[in-house]
């Protein structure tokens, strides 16, 4: 008997599928995980992240082009519906996160793991009862640009009102107007149809495009965000998400 076989695991035993992976393999108990978590390790044919998990006498195989590498930071582009307050510890974005709820036409090309749903820090929350545009990354790179630059970023809204809106109302609103402790400052506003006006802002507040709203006698009954700098929702339909594209800058 050689010393594999006898570092095997008996019928009746079980092991760690990333020490079975690294015996099977001949790789380090490292590369193994970095195997497990990237997706590229099947048990039986089905794909199973978990280094922990364990296996006995069941076929443990590599697909093809697996690669040992570290998983990168990803960054989630939400289309959030509304109704999703947002809560302490965002525990009601996980209804929103899921394999099942990837937009299938995602041009990034990544498949969904377990990896990416860890960690996920949420960024400039939209307001209460708002719908659209809601991000969610791992990266400490798009964490500090929309952390220490919201007051550069220009967010796009649309915002579905109730009331008449003159010529001379809308120029109103694009020149900003003055309200009781705030200084409402220019933007651009423009028709989108007779009840939906389509807002660009920076270093939009919470209130604030009700406010303006308000100020020349219109009632904001719904908020979508579109975008926010460079990065745009795009057709992610309503409750499925995307990953954020190489090159796309907010």
């Amino acid at each position: 008997m050689t010393a594999a076989d006898s570092a095997a695991p008996t019928p009746s035993t079980t092991e760690r599928l990333s020490k079975r992976l690294a015996r099977q393999f001949s790789c380090s108990r490292r590369e193994a995980e970095l195997y497990i978590a990237g997706g590229w390790v099947t048990v039986d044919g089905d794909i199973v992240e978990e280094p922990q998990f364990k296996v006995g006498e069941q076929s443990v195989e590599l697909r093809p082009g697996a690669r040992a590498n570290e998983i990168p930071p990803v960054t989630l582009l939400v289309n959030a519906p509304a109704g999703f307050a947002v809560s302490e510890g965002w525990e009601w974005v996980r209804e929103l996160l899921a394999p099942g709820t990837h937009w299938q036409d995602d041009p990034v090309g990544l498949i969904p793991l377990k990896a990416h749903f860890r960690g996920l820090q949420p960024m400039l929350p939209l307001e209460e009862g708002a719908s659209g545009l809601l991000v969610l990354t791992q990266d400490r790179r798009v964490v500090r640009r929309l952390d220490e630059d919201t007051a550069r970023l220009e967010q796009e809204v649309v915002a579905e009102v109730d009331g008449t809106l003159s010529d001379a109302q809308l120029e109103a609103l694009r020149r900003g107007k003055f309200e009781p402790g705030s200084n409402l400052a220019p933007c651009k506003v423009s028709r989108q149809s007779e009840t939906h006006l389509r807002f660009a802002v920076k270093g939009m507040v919470p209130g604030q495009i009700e406010a303006m709203c308000s100020s020349v006698g219109l009632t904001v009954q719904g908020l979508k965000r579109l975008r926010i700098g460079g990065v745009s929702l795009g057709r992610v339909p309503l409750g499925q998400w995307r990953y954020l594209k190489v090159g796309e800058r907010f």
